[in-house]
């Protein structure tokens, strides 16, 4: 067994107890400023999220963290709105109202057409910024071309050539091409993820991404019925491609951190959900330590199952596994 000493667990943002009702899905993550500023806005008090995001600067993870999380908060688009008002020439009133109306638009409450004319304004008023074009391929993902997909990520990567919800979401949306097919060495995801890991720098959590491209396969073949969710499908995860691909990314993983990501909490999530698999008792439960009361949609989901159900059964079955009674209050309820 290996052993790593866990992490502290921090209360979450939103104040709540640490325990007794267990770890829930909190977009903000561990972002307490984030959670400070979304609770605001769904007040209307838009300036703290001027504040926020003039402290961001050029951080472009950081950002678009931010303001993805910020656009899903209620009546963001709204919110938005009135800051556009208010501060016309503001960029980041501009992009968040891109952003939020890319939601209004994924959920049937706007147009297509509408989002992808936000997202541009956002665009002509910063130049230099992923963001708006982040907004653009979360629409594109959904409503759009392959064409338009490829355009946006394309944009994107000319701003920050490693932006990491660009990287996720691409191989998110390339894992559904050919869907029934079994996988194989050849799905142009793995050559996507492959290279995209090849060319970052060595402490770049895009080192995970292979991993994330061969859990959205996982994703797309357990829709398409061609393999079992949960410990039935555990065949997708016994492949000695699999085995190589969690090898690589859990040694990263144990060099390089990458904790103090923006989305950290989100590659660890997709590190234990695919350890737990795997069947790495000892390994997954000292990632479910560091993942601590901040467990992700994505991959838990995947199984079929809620996410907040999925990632609790599985955490609560590797540390029992593991022989972990020392910490209680992260296995919560289950």
């Amino acid at each position: 067994m290996i052993s790593i000493s866990p992490s502290p667990t921090p209360t979450p943002p939103t104040g709540r107890a640490r325990c007794p009702a267990g770890p829930v899905l909190i977009p903000a993550l561990d972002d307490s400023q984030l959670a400070v500023a979304a609770d605001a806005l769904v007040l209307g008090q838009w300036a703290r999220v001027r504040t926020l995001l003039a402290g961001t600067g050029a951080d472009w993870d950081l950002r678009g963290h931010r303001l993805t999380v910020l656009a899903t908060t209620p009546g963001s688009a709204a919110r938005a709105g009135d800051w556009r008002l208010a501060e016309p020439d503001s960029g980041d009133a501009a992009t968040l109202l891109a952003l939020a109306t890319v939601r209004l638009a994924l959920h049937g409450e706007s147009s297509p057409e509408a989002a992808a004319a936000a997202c541009a304004t956002a665009a002509r008023m910063l130049p230099d910024d992923p963001t708006p074009w982040l907004g653009a391929l979360i629409l594109a993902r959904r409503t759009g071309t392959a064409e338009a997909l490829e355009h946006a990520f394309q944009q994107i990567r000319a701003r920050h050539r490693d932006h990491h919800h660009a990287h996720h979401l691409m191989a998110a949306a390339l894992a559904e091409r050919q869907p029934g097919v079994r996988d194989d060495l050849r799905h142009p995801v793995h050559d996507f993820a492959a290279r995209a890991a090849a060319r970052a720098p060595a402490d770049s959590p895009l080192a995970l991404l292979p991993l994330v491209a061969h859990t959205e396969r996982y994703r797309v073949l357990t829709t398409a019925g061609r393999v079992r969710p949960g410990p039935a499908g555990r065949n997708h995860w016994s492949t000695p491609r699999a085995h190589r691909i969690l090898r690589e990314a859990f040694d990263w993983w144990l060099e390089w951190g990458g904790e103090d990501h923006p989305r950290g909490k989100v590659d660890l999530n997709f590190l234990a959900h695919a350890t737990f698999h795997e069947g790495r008792m000892a390994e997954a439960a000292a990632l479910f330590q560091r993942i601590g009361p901040h467990p992700t949609r994505a991959p838990w989901s995947y199984t079929g199952r809620d996410a907040d159900g999925a990632f609790r059964a599985a955490r609560d079955t590797a540390l029992r596994r593991a022989g972990d009674t020392t910490a209680p209050c992260l296995r919560g309820r289950g």
